[in-house]
């Protein structure tokens, strides 16, 4: 059998090619024109996207809008088709592609009117990527740092009041995974980094769900360690603020065990966190 060499089969390829493009080339009824990608209008893929999506083809939808930003960047049809396609990304359940391509829009149009609604699906494609408290909350730092843009840069939008509510939210996560992993310390009796977290709690998340039980575990640590003016305070302060909360009745309770009652100290940080809570300064 003849073995056919590599350098052969590329020589032979090479003229090959080359006697095609001469052929084509000779050819006078050929225009080359009619290779070229045939293009639609911009504004007729964008008719087309808008139908496909009023039809419930989403799919067929985002394949007009992503043509016109391939084939007219920086037109105005292109502008309408990248918030239409980050719609549609956030829609679908796309939110990584959604955040990109919001981004992308942002960096483009950041004074266009339709800035605030991209920066807002944004938030919300964070926001649906948001775990339990007891996973990682990096989606509840970014729907945060999303939405108060939102709040800050666009305050007259028709979005804000929903993106305080995402902040919220968020907000409670992140407050809420704090006190998992300081539950987790005080049970194993490592009060000073349970502290840590409830501190944390209370001094930056002052206004979620979660600071009530953050002071009375406290109470609860601090008395473990023995220092019961701590305890106290942080009962005082809970009292002061929630009343009627259980978590207080289990603090007043637990120090009245002791022969001890709540007693504020000023010079406290605690004291000075609980007049954030008791006069709404808490952000």
């Amino acid at each position: 059998m003849m073995k056919i060499s590599a350098r052969t089969v590329l020589v032979t390829l090479v003229l090959g090619t080359g006697g095609l493009m001469a052929g084509c080339t000779s050819d006078p009824d050929l225009d080359i024109t009619k290779l070229s990608v045939q293009t639609d209008p911009p504004e007729v893929l964008y008719t087309q996207g808008l139908a496909n999506l009023n039809a419930g083809k989403t799919g067929e939808a985002q394949k007009k809008f992503d043509a016109i930003d391939r084939q007219h960047p920086f037109s105005e049809y292109s502008r309408r088709s990248l918030v239409m396609s980050t719609y549609l990304k956030y829609r679908s359940g796309d939110s990584n592609g959604a955040v990109m391509s919001g981004e992308r829009y942002m960096k483009l149009y950041p004074q266009s009117k339709d800035a605030a609604y991209v920066q807002y699906l944004i938030g919300l494609s964070y926001a649906k990527q948001i775990p339990t408290v007891t996973q990682d909350q990096r989606a509840s730092a970014k729907t945060i740092e999303a939405m108060m843009k939102v709040v800050t840069d666009y305050p007259t939008s028709e979005f804000v009041d929903d993106a305080q509510t995402k902040i919220r939210f968020a907000r409670d996560n992140l407050a809420g995974k704090e006190m998992q992993v300081g539950r987790y310390y005080q049970e194993r009796k490592e009060y000073l980094a349970a502290v840590t977290r409830y501190r944390t709690v209370v001094e930056q998340f002052g206004n979620t769900n979660q600071v009530e039980e953050a002071l009375a575990r406290l109470v609860e640590s601090y008395y473990s360690l023995g220092l019961v003016d701590e305890a106290q305070t942080a009962a005082a302060v809970l009292g002061h603020n929630y009343p009627e909360s259980e978590w207080y009745k289990a603090s007043f309770a637990l120090l009245q065990s002791k022969g001890l009652e709540p007693r504020e100290n000023k010079n406290s940080w605690i004291s000075r966190a609980g007049l954030k809570l008791v006069f709404g300064t808490e952000s």
